[in-house]
């Protein structure tokens, strides 16, 4: 279990904010902006993490202040990061939220009550523990591990 503090989560926006239709901007996904804003008072930090750049970018980042939703940082990972090629793009985040991740978007609600469970505390759930490799209950063998046993 990690902390339920506030935690930075990095977020796409053509499909997973809003609607494929770049370079336009698409219909909101449903609870994007609630469920953002919420996450934002439960203390976390939330990036905007793009691919949009330049004009698109600006536009994107206005179309969700008009929707109640400041960044954090847009396309870094903290708000003073100067970009230039000789670093690597990959944001420095906790979580991820993006419709191209395995399995797809799963949706807005489904984003909020695994962040949130109905306590309200921030538990991240992982699907399969194993799968993870720096996972390891204490004290735990690797028999008992690989097989359960």
């Amino acid at each position: 279990m990690i902390s339920n503090e506030g935690k930075v989560i990095a977020v796409d926006f053509d499909g997973t904010i809003v609607e494929h239709a770049y370079p336009k901007i698409g219909k909101e996904m449903l609870f994007a902006f609630d469920t953002m804003k919420a996450l934002q008072k439960k203390g976390h930090k939330l990036i905007l993490w793009t691919f949009r750049d330049t004009d698109l970018l600006v536009e994107a980042v206005e179309f969700c202040k008009e929707n109640g939703v400041t960044f954090y940082a847009v396309n870094k990972s903290y708000p003073e990061e100067q970009y230039t090629h000789s670093i690597s793009r990959k944001i420095n985040a906790d979580i991820f939220i993006d419709d191209r991740n395995v399995g797809g978007f799963p949706g807005w609600s489904k984003i909020w009550q695994t962040l949130h469970p109905e306590g309200g505390e921030f538990n991240h759930i992982y699907e399969d523990e194993q799968a993870h490799r720096n996972y390891r209950k204490k004290n735990e063998s690797f028999i008992k591990r690989i097989f359960g046993k």
